[in-house]
């Protein structure tokens, strides 16, 4: 008998059938079967299972969760709370959103600035979470619920903004300042394995203290080289001798030459310190004509 003729015999057809659909079957059931770490309303436990010295007050947390098959269950753009009780009794509740996503199966990692006391005027006495996580020894454990948030990428290009809002972007700007570069890197990172750069132009300012702040710069940097569509820029309070990025606040100058122009299809996301997005970002978009649907701050 001839592949063909084979292939024709109805015998065959209908195994080959049964084959295709049971095939289906096993990777609907599977998708189905996706385990979800996170609960919107409820606090859970999750394990600290490794820690990771970034810079001298930088740190990635990565957590287990409650099985290798699990996901986090967080939707891009979107962040998690983490709670504990002090010493005298009190609750202390901090968002982050974690630099890994639900293709990571098993774990979710956290890149966390530490913040000790007398180091930082805004934070005399430290930054509370920052520090107990920083105790954590392996083995121990944080609770946290979620997923929390106003901004989560939907795919290709459409945002949803406060469940009411769904915007198409095709050019996406982003000015982070600090440990803000976290949601940033998870769009940009969702953006290029979905395959959408072709549909969405985006660029990035940085801003930092000093050279040796910029967290995740190798990512960055890499993420940039791998794809023409993508730009960033940095810039530094104090700059080194050299430094061929930009020294000083975000200004409207910045943010004409390294971000989008105003438009209906451009979206403008900030996360950073207060200040920076109060007294820089947003009136230099303001003086460039960007009109307010037209930016977001986590």
């Amino acid at each position: 008998m001839g592949v063909i003729e084979f292939i024709q015999d109805p015998q065959v057809t209908l195994a080959l059938v049964s084959v295709a659909v049971t095939f289906l079957v096993i990777i609907v059931s599977s998708a189905k079967q996706k385990k979800i770490a996170l609960q919107p309303e409820v606090y859970a436990p999750f394990r600290l299972q490794e820690k990771v010295e970034l810079s001298h007050d930088t740190r990635m947390f990565r957590f287990a969760l409650q099985s290798p098959k699990h996901v986090l269950g967080l939707p891009i753009g979107q962040h998690v709370s983490m709670k504990f009780v002090d010493a005298d009794g009190k609750i202390v509740t901090r968002s982050y959103t974690p630099t890994s996503s639900d293709i990571n199966l098993g774990h979710v990692d956290f890149v966390i600035k530490v913040y000790r006391p007398n180091e930082h005027p805004n934070f005399p006495d430290g930054g509370k979470m920052s520090m107990h996580l920083e105790r954590l020894k392996i083995g121990d454990t944080v609770d946290m619920r979620g997923p929390k948030g106003n901004l989560t990428y939907l795919g290709a290009g459409n945002f949803s903004i406060r469940r009411r809002d769904d915007r198409q972007v095709r050019k996406l700007g982003m000015m982070a300042g600090g440990t803000g570069i976290t949601p940033m890197l998870q769009v940009i990172s969702a953006i290029m394995r979905e395959g959408s750069t072709g549909l969405v132009e985006m660029s990035l300012i940085f801003a930092n203290k000093s050279e040796d702040d910029i967290l995740l710069r190798d990512m960055i940097e890499k993420l940039a080289a791998s794809n023409p569509n993508f730009k960033f820029h940095y810039t530094l309070d104090t700059a080194p001798e050299g430094w061929t990025h930009s020294q000083g606040f975000i200004n409207k100058e910045m943010v004409e030459k390294h971000m989008p122009p105003p438009g209906a299809d451009t979206l403008i996301l900030m996360c950073g310190p207060p200040p920076m997005l109060k007294f820089a970002c947003v009136p230099a978009l303001e003086a460039l004509g960007f009109s307010e649907d037209m930016h977001f701050s986590f």
